[in-house]
């Protein structure tokens, strides 16, 4: 794990410009560095390593190929690199190599078969920058479901690109003004999808893109390698054919084999383990293949329902892992608070980032690698709002549209409508399709939508879904979260906590054969009566008692709403959206700000968004203070 920089056409001052930026990401690579530039300084790579294999020099970076036309600077891990490497020395590219590492073997398939059949060939998670020196060419490449981050964009007329925003906005010069087209959609959903980011100019490349710029780039290019819509649609037209049973045999198969894969590292490697689904399964696996017992980490509050750090022991100690938990207090969770916009970058508000900073925190000061359950929910149905909404549209679907459309009105502009209630379901009854019932669902208050203040409007892969794009309505909103949701906010949060603490994270429910394979399978293998996740129930269940699992899905959670009851922090909150400082920063409408915290300190009515506030006003303020 690493962190990546880089530009073009800053030639004047590019030692210190690349050293700005190296500076900003040392917490991604503490044991090393590196910087590489062409011969007219018009293309300069910088590297921050974390040493994970091969941590020998023979893996520093940035690293030229064997023939010395491409230079790599790349973050990530190749699980299959050493297939890979035998079927390069096969094809005689490759020797003598330097060492052991993934990189020279990543940056040696690429030279040898071109950059789009040499990444088909990789599995894992990457961002990557590759530089021509023949042709010239700068190629980026972030990987297929977007575990790893890379910004990109112009600051002046220069080209450049990081792995996190913080490393861009450093640079001397920099004065992109904030983006008031994304405003709107953070303050729904708390963080700001693909491919836009919090400044003008500057953008996330999207999850299975490669971005091409040729000299004097001054412009580029993009296409896509991978789509996991087009595996979702391909995995439908050519369904497993298989029982249950069987599904879940194939499934352990190739988790076991992804695990397998993602337990390779040259240094101590362990596990989170939260209790539910997900993580069991990974570290169950894991164990099984293990000749020593696996490090397994938990964190708990002593919360009611905000803790299972006791079913983790119980598991761990079912599972013979070496166990370590801790129990967090209110002080030591709310401490984290002031790291939370230097670490993100950029406004970021699932509040779940405190606790996942503080389990990687634990886990890294016993191993330099974990591997986590994320992607289980969003792969095999494991939301209840999948049920939720299911549910709500088999009952919606039967009354005719125009009923329907005249209902909600009447709820949402009627005598009804002074029910906050009622207006929720007015505004779910306009839904022409289950897609739009899960868009509509994230805007439950009308006067949310114009709290933003000359905001345009920032399109995305959820509102940008195509409604029927797969035949089953449960496949639908799955695939929708797994193209926004998962990349731009659970796998963010996985990536910036852990990295915070120079943590590496492996995710192996995401591994690409995994994830092609769930989905070929039909909805009802994997979801069934309010249930989710079949298949990967019953490979949990070859490993653990059913009735250890047999529990609520409580989630990675902390109690905000609580928190800002207290003193500290409702002063704290109080402080950011008062009424004068709305104003005066010209953001959001300060009287709609005012009714969303006094509808929570008066009358008791929670809503989301003041979170999404929050972090917003902690973020412009630490921005305007230096601090990121």
């Amino acid at each position: 794990m690493c962190g990546i920089a880089g530009f073009c056409n800053r030639p004047k001052n590019w030692k210190s410009d690349i050293e700005i930026m190296k500076a900003q990401m040392t917490h991604r690579g503490p044991d090393a560095e590196g910087v590489w530039a062409s011969e007219q300084k018009d293309v300069v790579l910088g590297h921050r390593r974390l040493s994970i294999l091969d941590l020998s020099p023979g893996g520093a970076q940035p690293m030229q190929s064997h023939s010395g036309r491409y230079v790599i600077c790349y973050n990530g891990e190749i699980y299959n690199y050493q297939k890979i490497r035998r079927r390069l020395e096969e094809d005689g590219y490759g020797a003598p190599w330097r060492g052991s590492s993934d990189t020279e073997v990543l940056l040696e398939a690429l030279e040898a078969y071109g950059v789009r059949q040499g990444i088909a060939l990789c599995k894992g998670m990457f961002a990557i920058a590759l530089y021509d020196k023949q042709e010239k060419e700068l190629w980026l490449l972030r990987d297929r479901m977007g575990e790893k981050p890379l910004y990109y964009g112009f600051v002046g007329d220069s080209f450049v690109f990081a792995s996190e925003v913080n490393e861009i906005a450093a640079l001397p010069g920099f004065q992109n003004p904030i983006n008031r087209d994304v405003l709107g959609i953070y303050l729904i959903h708390g963080y700001i999808p693909a491919p836009h980011s919090i400044y003008e100019g500057i953008f996330k490349l999207e999850p299975g893109k490669l971005l091409h710029a040729k000299a004097p780039f001054r412009s580029f290019t993009e296409e896509t390698f991978w789509s996991v819509a087009d595996v979702a649609k391909r995995g439908q037209e050519h369904p497993f054919s298989g029982s249950r049973k069987e599904a879940a045999e194939e499934l352990k198969r190739l988790l076991k084999n992804a695990v397998s894969d993602q337990m390779a590292a040259d240094v101590p490697l362990g596990a989170f383990l939260s209790a539910g689904i997900d993580s069991t399964t990974v570290v169950a696996l894991m164990q099984s293949q293990s000749f020593r017992p696996v490090k397994t980490f938990t964190i708990g509050m002593r919360e009611e329902g905000y803790d299972e750090a006791g079913f983790a022991g119980q598991i761990a100690a079912y599972l013979g892992t070496e166990h370590t938990e801790w129990y967090i207090s209110e002080k030591e969770a709310q401490e984290v608070l002031p790291k939370l916009s230097g670490m993100f970058g950029e406004p970021f508000a699932d509040s779940s980032q405190i606790p996942t900073y503080l389990v990687s925190r634990l886990t890294r000061e016993h191993v330099t690698v974990s591997l986590s359950g994320d992607g289980g929910d969003e792969l095999f149905g494991g939301y209840s709002v999948y049920a939720s909404l299911l549910g709500a549209w088999n009952r919606i679907r039967r009354i005719p549209y125009g009923l329907r459309r005249r209902a909600g009105r009447a709820m949402t502009e009627g005598f009804l409508s002074g029910q906050a209630r009622s207006r929720v379901r007015g505004m779910l009854l306009s839904a022409r399709s289950i897609e739009e019932l899960y868009r509509l669902s994230d805007q439950s208050e009308p006067f949310l939508g114009a709290m933003t203040l000359q905001a345009g409007t920032a399109d995305c892969a959820f509102t940008g879904y195509p409604d029927g794009f797969l035949r089953e309505d449960g496949h639908n909103l799955m695939l929708m979260d797994q193209l926004m949701y998962l990349p731009d906010d659970i796998l963010t949060k996985v990536d910036r906590t852990a990295m915070a603490v120079s943590l590496e994270s492996r995710i192996p429910l995401l591994d690409r054969d995994v994830v092609e394979f769930a989905w070929t399978l039909p909805f009802s293998l994997t979801y069934q009566d309010g249930t989710g996740k079949l298949p990967l129930r019953e490979v949990l269940y070859d490993f653990v008692p059913q009735k250890l699992m047999d529990r609520p899905k409580k989630g990675f959670s902390i109690p905000v709403r609580k928190w800002l009851t207290q003193p500290g922090l409702s002063e704290w909150a109080q402080e950011l959206l008062r009424k004068e400082r709305i104003g005066r920063e010209g953001y959001f409408d300060p009287a709609a700000v005012r009714r969303l915290w006094e509808d929570f300190t008066v009358h008791g009515i929670w809503r989301r968004q003041i979170w999404h506030l929050l972090m917003f006003e902690d973020w412009l303020e630490k921005k305007a203070g230096g601090a990121g």
